[in-house]
């Protein structure tokens, strides 16, 4: 355990980069290992959970090294090319890791044993064993569908026609790189459109991927199979899962006017800058281009005194990682914030609805925990009590509600004590000294 407690906090000024983003991140050290030759990558985001993936590939073949400039190397075996890994593959955290992972592995005539820290255990994978295992893909796991989890491989697998019953981009992309050494077409269905992350890069590394938006408004997304991935040269933007906890703070400190550079603004992931401007914020887009075929721009946040709404469930998809950080911003807004459709929060790093609500109100927050969501009634502004000597939030090895209630902790009186800071290395771990350096400039 590491805790801290977290205080008011001065201004937030001058400019900031946050780290390169998580899902780009893991993508492109899976797919550069699929591709032969070298793909090289600018901005790799170095926390635990892509490091994770990096482990994983090298144990199944590839060859992926850091140079001392930064940019990372990697060369690739080839579609249909992985190795049998030589022992488990260690996942700690990182469930984007194991469900994509899962899915590289199960059209590959290998067998791979899965294994994660206590919080990945509890996490189910039978959303994405099912249609896995549709391809032939056999699987041994815990009970629940939980890690530790064995999968044999199998080559070649059987192309399917899959409909996602529930909006998860994991499943999405475990299905389709499955496709990628399936020969046919592999064809997912996703009713409500979700990060789309690995259909750019699918496409940016050579995959015949097409996208077809049906009457009803689904989107229909085939891959031909037996592809031939070609190296690339990527540049990785910032999080915007990460800069969303800069943005928020921003927001909320008096006297704040910041800029954080380089925010990836994929439509299918900004969702919560979008609510923040509806409930008041001020945040401007500078500088927007395109950057490795993702909208990038530096974004400007000055302290806003916000106003709560209901938010519309539909973006839940779009900002499903933000939701601990909108909680502590609708904490401070002025009137009612109510939030639905949040089900899936439920089975994250922890169960993030009631994790949330019971650290809000630890910190002196008006909180009502729902079936699938929370409503906040907020402070109008005024700081946060915080939370008494002695007593710590609890944040259950997540580090999305360890840096939710650290950015909470500098807009109280008291301070928050969050309980343990060493879980925010998996995705962040520049976030305490990057907070520290925007509130001394």
């Amino acid at each position: 355990m590491r805790p801290r407690r977290f205080t008011a906090s001065a201004p937030l000024k001058g400019r900031i980069r946050v780290p390169g983003d998580k899902s780009i991140s893991h993508r492109s050290i899976m797919l550069g290992a699929l591709a032969v030759g070298e793909t090289r990558v600018t901005g790799l985001l170095e926390g635990e959970d892509v490091l994770s993936t990096a482990a994983a590939m090298r144990a199944m073949g590839a060859t992926i090294t850091r140079g001392d400039d930064g940019m990372w190397h990697v060369h690739g075996v080839g579609v249909g090319g992985l190795l049998q890994p030589q022992s488990a593959l260690d996942m700690g955290n990182s469930g984007t890791s194991t469900r994509l992972l899962m899915g590289l592995v199960a059209s590959h005539p290998i067998t791979a044993t899965f294994i994660g820290d206590a919080s990945l255990s509890k996490r189910p994978m039978g959303r994405v064993i099912d249609p896995l295992a549709m391809m032939g893909a056999d699987f041994t796991a815990a009970p629940g569908g939980r890690l530790p989890l064995t999968l044999r491989g199998i080559s070649p697998a059987v192309p399917i026609e899959y409909r996602l019953p529930v909006a998860s981009a994991q499943v999405k992309s475990a299905i389709l790189l499955a496709g990628l050494n399936t020969p046919g077409i592999t064809t997912v269905i996703e009713p409500v459109p979700t990060r789309d992350h690995s259909e750019r890069m699918l496409r940016g590394f050579g995959a015949d991927l097409t996208v077809e938006i049906a009457a009803d408004g689904a989107r229909i997304i085939r891959l031909k199979g037996e592809a031939e991935l070609k190296p690339q040269n990527i540049v990785v933007p910032g999080d915007p899962s990460s800069a969303a906890f800069f943005v928020v703070a921003a927001l909320l400190i008096e006297g704040s006017d910041l800029i954080v550079e380089n925010v990836g603004l994929n439509p299918t992931r900004a969702a919560l800058f979008d609510v923040l401007r509806l409930m008041g914020g001020s945040i401007e887009e500078q500088n927007l281009r395109e950057v490795g075929g993702e909208p990038v721009a530096d974004l400007r946040v000055r302290h806003s005194l916000l106003t709560g709404i209901a938010v519309d469930p539909a973006v839940v998809p779009s900002m499903v990682d933000e939701f601990p950080i909108l909680f502590v911003a609708a904490a401070l807004a002025k009137g009612r914030t109510v939030t639905t459709g949040l089900e899936e929060l439920r089975v994250k790093e922890s169960d993030r609805i009631s994790a949330m609500r019971a650290a809000l109100e630890l910190a002196g927050a008006t909180v009502t925990e729902t079936e699938d969501g929370l409503i906040i009634d907020g402070t109008g502004g005024d700081p946060l009590p915080g939370t008494a000597d002695g007593t710590a939030v609890v944040t259950h090895l997540d580090h999305r509600i360890a840096m939710a209630m650290a950015i909470a902790g500098t807009v109280s009186r008291n301070g928050v004590e969050v309980d343990d800071t060493r879980p925010i290395a998996t995705s962040f771990p520049i976030f305490e000294k990057l907070l520290q350096r925007a509130s001394a400039m």
